[in-house]
């Protein structure tokens, strides 16, 4: 990596140059790149994960070595488990940095899609370097190349290009010039961010070129703040004025802006409720009346209720998902009008809303500064708090895990064994959340029943990850918001269901290898149970979501009676195969047992996975709020013709509103 000075009549002839290899350029580029925002100057990339192949070995892997001071590396056990770390990574620093992910070319290169897809829907910046087959052709079809009929030059990881929000492959070492920094651009803009694809050929990833030395330089990468028209500002204004019974939906922007005390402010002067998305929750850190927590298809009776009841919505940072809008039929009252707040040109224009293009932060004090001096009517305030009074026994008496269990009051949950409900499970860790902890889900039972119940005021934050509701985020996402937190005593939770647990364990080796403290709860089950649950409603019968055993018969068979999955229940050791993969594993059956483990594991460095089994199709109670998720249209089965009835009956409640 020799200094040299450049005497040609190239643009670079004025440059001293340093001559690297594509892979070096990369990784030492990466190295220098820093966010500020608001005065906080950090490191934009500080690490970088991945699993070496033939596609990235000799490449990234060497430059990775070369600069390993400048650039760590974390080794892992699946590309897309690794992605989800950074991807939590970057939601936990809220979104001021990320790391990047390598990975080989091939099946390694598409085990990161999904991931990518993750990041991309919920805005979340995520660097992706896959390698990729030759750029030069003189090898002839390589291994794992795609050799398309009609497109020479297409891969496997144009496979990446609908899901990610910048995507180019690196045909030549000069490209980087202006490839890394728009890589950076996106990164860091609050409005474009999502999966960054830096696709890397094989071969150009050893390719050298004379980079200029101060392309190496450190920059600084500034996170903009949007200010609000003050012209939009004073329309939304008006309408709250004009509102007799407004709520604000609160939505992932709030956190990613640092606008909870602005919100607060708002909602305690102007006298407004607030509810919030999945992405939203703890968007609000107090426990006041105009608090009222999750909303939608999973939020609790008192959100919606009030939503229902609502004239003016005002979404702030939220993409309005069908969850939250009960797919278009939680609006009900019919003179309902909406407000928008967000970076997102797009996300301000939804509901045909009057809308305020700006930083979450900067409008909302804008709006409170405008509304000195209004604030709802008595009336509107005490609606809000009997609604949340209302509510709060229901909660508690769900989440109660000293209140036995009696099977005889419950006929239709299925004798296995287990003494506790997935609620009372969830009441045993939030009795045991404190201050800066984080409880963690993000697919199947957990994340809609933490949204519902799980109470984030305190700074007990609840990341969840509901845009993609991916299984298998959820334990590398402990691991990145441990890496973006540092092990300082707060513990990072992570709630799933023995389904998840099952499909995505093995990045518990990688929190062992890299002493990372975080605590894996594990609700056992035996199913994917809320699926299994939306199945009844719709389906009306069960079929292939509970973990059962193939009752006899040969899977192809003359009758498909004897071909089904309805015997006893599988016997999995989960505890063993935690315990297996580097983790200290526990199974506990009680409350009292939940709470030692609990206590007794809260300074335990390294992995932890309690396994707890629980009272299967034991569910919270509904938030009467409907979504369109469709019968079969025709059946011979007359349940389903019956569920079909229904269904067409409730449809009519969707509303367009622009």
């Amino acid at each position: 990596m020799a200094l040299t000075e450049n005497d040609d009549m190239t643009p670079l002839s004025t440059h001293k140059t340093v001559r690297l290899t594509t892979a070096q350029a990369v990784v030492k580029y990466l190295a220098a790149q820093y966010s500020l925002a608001d005065g906080d100057r950090r490191r934009l990339i500080p690490a970088a994960l991945g699993i070496f192949g033939h596609g990235n070995v000799a490449g990234l892997g060497q430059a990775l070595d070369e600069l390993s001071d400048d650039l760590p590396f974390i080794q892992g056990r699946h590309e897309q488990y690794l992605a989800h770390i950074a991807t939590a990574y970057a939601k936990a620093s809220r979104r001021r940095a990320t790391l990047a992910v390598t990975a080989s070319i091939g099946p390694g290169a598409l085990n990161l899609v999904t991931a990518a897809g993750l990041a991309t829907i919920n805005r979340l910046p995520l660097l992706l370097l896959p390698g990729d087959t030759y750029a030069t052709r003189h090898q002839g079809p390589v291994l794992q190349q795609l050799e398309h009929a009609s497109e020479a030059d297409l891969t496997v990881n144009d496979t990446f290009r609908p899901v990610a929000r910048f995507f180019d492959r690196i045909t030549r070492p000069e490209q980087l010039l202006t490839a890394l920094p728009q890589a950076m651009r996106v990164l860091t803009s609050p409005t474009d961010t999502g999966a960054v694809v830096l696709s890397l050929p094989q071969d150009i990833q050893s390719h050298a070129f004379d980079f200029p030395v101060e392309f190496f330089d450190p920059r600084d990468w500034k996170i903009r703040r949007p200010l609000p028209d003050p012209a939009e500002v004073d329309a939304v204004a008006a309408q709250i004025r004009e509102a007799a019974r407004p709520v604000i939906i609160a939505g992932g922007g709030v956190h990613y802006s640092d606008a909870t005390a602005a919100l607060e402010q708002l909602a305690e002067q102007a006298g407004i409720p607030v509810v919030e998305s999945f992405g939203g929750k703890g968007a609000v850190s107090r426990d006041e009346w105009w608090q009222l927590g999750g909303v939608g298809l999973e939020g609790n009776f008192a959100s919606n209720i009030l939503v229902k009841q609502a004239d003016l919505v005002l979404s702030v940072g939220t993409r309005l998902t069908d969850f939250v809008t009960g797919s278009q039929s939680i609006f009900e009252n019919e003179n309902v009008r909406f407000a928008s707040l967000n970076v997102v040109d797009g996300d301000t224009r939804k509901q045909g809303a009057t809308g305020i293009l700006a930083d979450a932060r900067l409008g909302l004090e804008a709006l409170t500064t405008a509304l000195a001096g209004h604030t709802t009517s008595t009336a509107w305030q005490d609606t809000a708090r009997t609604a949340k009074a209302d509510w709060a026994p229901i909660r508690a008496a769900a989440l109660d895990p000293d209140t036995a269990f009696d099977p005889a009051e419950h006929p239709h949950a299925p004798v296995t064994g287990a003494v506790l409900t997935q609620p009372q499970l969830i009441g045993l860790l939030q009795e045991h959340a404190r201050g800066g902890d984080t409880i963690i889900a993000a697919a199947g039972g957990p994340p809609g029943d933490l949204q519902k119940v799980w109470d984030a005021t305190g700074n007990r934050h609840c990341h969840l990850e509901f845009g993609f509701s991916c299984m298998g985020y959820e334990i590398p996402a402990a691991m990145g918001v441990r890496l973006a937190e540092g092990n300082q005593g707060q513990r990072i939770v992570t709630f799933i269901g023995d389904g998840t647990f099952l499909m995505a364990p093995t990045e518990l080796v990688t929190a062992a290898q890299e002493g990372l403290d975080v605590t894996i709860v594990v609700s056992e089950n035996h199913g994917y149970q809320v699926i299994h649950r939306l199945q009844m409603n719709r389906n009306g019968r069960e079929f292939g979501n509970e973990f059962r055993y193939r009752t006899d018969g040969d899977i192809i068979a003359e009758t498909g009676e004897k071909a089904r999955l309805e015997g006893d229940y599988l016997k999995v050791d989960l505890r063993q195969i935690a315990e297996g993969l580097g983790a200290r594993a526990i199974r506990v059956t009680t409350a009292a047992e939940v709470r030692e483990a609990l206590n007794e594991t809260r300074e335990v460095s390294g992995p932890v996975v309690i396994v707890v089994p629980t009272v299967p199709h034991m569910d919270l109670p509904g938030g009467d709020v409907w979504w369109d998720v469709a019968p079969a249209e025709v059946s011979n089965q007359e349940w389903v013709q019956t569920l079909r009835a229904d269904y067409e009956g409730a449809v009519g409640r969707q509303r367009w509103f622009g």
